[in-house]
């Protein structure tokens, strides 16, 4: 199979990064059954949920520099361990700490690990040509993971309770475990190859480093350049119109309108379809064209969106075209993002700081999944949550336009 059998490694990362993105998105289905099992409230549950979300950021660049010190297949099989462990306590829960505990903090940590930087860690590893388009493919799964799986799981919810819900999604992570072992090599020098693209073996890594401590040096360098603060804030803007949103609580809003569950769940999956073809595309786009005039729009495109779907009439129609649209548009800045971020940090630091953009993203997520419970509890509807995540989209295509990224990008302007 020679250089080819880096799409099987890709093949194995993008079923991991599913099934991670289904497990986050599974309190999106569960709010409502927790609730009425437990008698919790809307912002408990979404604390949980939130906690979970964060930890899934905050945890990237410090399993990025794990993955550089001492091996992403050894990183990749203790979080599915931990994932998979998690969610099954989790039917033995009996108070709301159980809850954060579960769904929140173990599971965040170990699905942490199974997000987009190691996407961008296997990218760069595997592939020297097509990188963009391998980032994109590798995005679409955690996207359409997050929308596919909610349909399937609110299915499993209404026949079988909360609890047969999380015992779907532990089964599905630990089923990943001897695919792991089998097919996932650490490089490609490890079975004799060089990297898809390459014309020679690439050398031998530099002796292992304390991750914590690479990952801590990693951020003190970027940090000192502006593009690392345009990029996070762009990121925190993404991840608080996307999964903090609309992925945790877009049924709930589809349900205050009196729409089914079923009919909303469908309207998601919609979205994780043509998200798979949107951000593949990106990743195509990105390879050819400026990333910034990219993000200028996916960013500006996503922010109307969201401030016209509180003003039309919740009908079929109305939210199919919602969802093709913001399907298409649902992460396709990731592709664009991890290339100004490699190139402005370089490839072994890029990866590890785009693990801390990454972080800002789901830190982003956590404060919409929170903020809109909230205001759902005070105002008693979403429509001003919506309109502000809206305007926040549009400042962020702003901000798109001052990032200066690196030395390459002139030869590919638009």
């Amino acid at each position: 199979m020679g250089q080819k059998y880096a799409f099987v490694v890709i093949g194995v990362i993008f079923l991991c990064l599913l099934v991670a993105a289904g497990l986050r998105s599974t309190p999106s289905v569960l709010l409502v059954p927790w609730e009425k099992a437990f008698g919790w409230s809307r912002d408990t549950t979404s604390l949980a949920a939130a906690i979970g979300i964060f930890l899934y950021g905050l945890v990237g660049p410090f399993a990025a520099a794990l993955m550089q010190s001492f091996g992403i297949r050894r990183t990749l099989l203790t979080a599915l361990v931990l994932m998979a462990g998690s969610t099954a306590l989790s039917t033995m829960m009996t108070q709301s700490w159980h809850l954060i505990a579960s769904w929140g903090v173990l599971s965040g940590l170990g699905s942490g690990a199974v997000a987009l930087v190691m996407g961008a860690t296997i990218t760069n590893r595997w592939f020297v040509s097509n990188r963009g388009l391998v980032m994109g493919l590798l995005t679409a799964s955690t996207a359409t993971g997050t929308l596919i799986f909610i349909p399937l799981l609110s299915a499993i919810a209404e026949a079988g309770g909360w609890a047969t819900v999380a015992w779907t999604v532990a089964i599905a992570c630990a089923a990943l475990i001897p695919l792991v072992l089998w097919l996932l090599p650490e490089k490609p020098a490890d079975i004799g190859l060089a990297p898809y693209g390459a014309t020679a073996m690439t050398p031998p890594a530099g002796p292992a480093q304390n991750p914590l401590v690479f990952a801590v040096s990693a951020l003190g360098r970027a940090s000192k350049k502006p593009d690392f603060w345009f990029l996070f804030a762009t990121f925190w803007i993404c991840g608080f119109t996307t999964n903090g949103l609309v992925g945790t609580h877009m049924l709930s809003f589809c349900g205050d309108m009196g729409i089914a569950v079923t009919t909303a769940a469908g309207v998601l999956a919609l979205m994780g379809f043509f998200d798979l073809f949107g951000t593949t595309a990106s990743g195509w786009l990105t390879d050819r064209y400026d990333p910034r005039k990219l993000l200028f729009m996916y960013y500006g495109l996503r922010g109307l969106s969201l401030v016209y779907l509180p003003y039309t009439d919740f009908s079929l129609v109305s939210l199919s075209v919602f969802a093709v649209f913001y399907g298409l548009d649902w992460i396709a800045t990731v592709p664009p993002t991890v290339r100004l971020a490699v190139e402005a940090f370089g490839e072994r630091d890029g990866p590890v700081v785009f693990g801390w953009i990454a972080a800002g993203h789901q830190l982003g997520a956590a404060s919409a999944a929170f903020f809109a419970g909230w205001m759902r509890v005070q105002q008693g509807d979403y429509m001003q949550a919506f309109v502000i995540a809206g305007v926040t989209g549009v400042v962020a295509a702003g901000i798109s336009l001052l990032i200066r990224g690196g030395k390459g990008r002139s030869a590919l302007a638009i």
